[in-house]
């Protein structure tokens, strides 16, 4: 999922932020609702919340995404994605795990009236080599993904300035 994120920072001049699950699903468990948590489990689905693009990704499992996953996303404010562009990725044993993504993952996010661009990324285990994507399939569903968020992002000649003005989107990854 990192590639996703570093494609779409480098391409379209982003800046981002990822939430690795494995660090923040020890704070976010010490909360049931989001008025239970402290401020670093505030600051993480703040950063959810308030970002334009969300990339999340989760590792399939028993045909699911993780439930650190969805922990976070029962904390998120059910009105505070509404519109937000959403990357879709996962990982699991095998491709039909990949269907997880369609049937799990995307209707997720239609829950908080998110916009899921079309192409999502799925990759197994032969898909890599030492952590770094090795499928020329895999880079090329990355590209496309990070096409189609660049076709539905705002249009601005001076995307520094945006950025200075906190008006570029930032992607969030959140991964399990």
């Amino acid at each position: 999922m990192e590639a996703v994120v570093v494609a779409a920072a480098s391409k379209l001049g982003l800046e981002s932020r990822t939430i690795e699950l494995v660090d923040a699903a020890p704070i976010l468990f010490r909360a049931l609702r989001s008025d239970q948590l402290d401020a670093a489990g505030r600051a993480i689905i703040d950063a959810v919340e308030a970002a334009d693009v969300l990339v999340v990704g989760s590792p399939v499992y028993r045909a699911s995404y993780a439930g650190a996953l969805k922990h976070l996303f029962d904390l998120v404010d059910y009105r505070a994605l509404t519109g937000k562009r959403v990357i879709l990725a996962a990982t699991g044993g095998t491709p039909l795990h990949g269907l997880m993504i369609e049937h799990q993952l995307r209707p997720l996010f239609g829950f908080f009236n998110a916009l899921t661009l079309p192409t999502a990324i799925y990759a197994t285990e032969i898909d890599f080599a030492n952590y770094e994507i090795t499928s020329p399939a895999v880079r090329e569903r990355i590209e496309r993904a990070v096409s189609e968020l660049a076709q539905v992002l705002p249009v601005s000649n001076n995307a520094a300035a945006d950025r200075a003005h906190g008006n570029r989107p930032a992607p969030v990854a959140a991964s399990a």
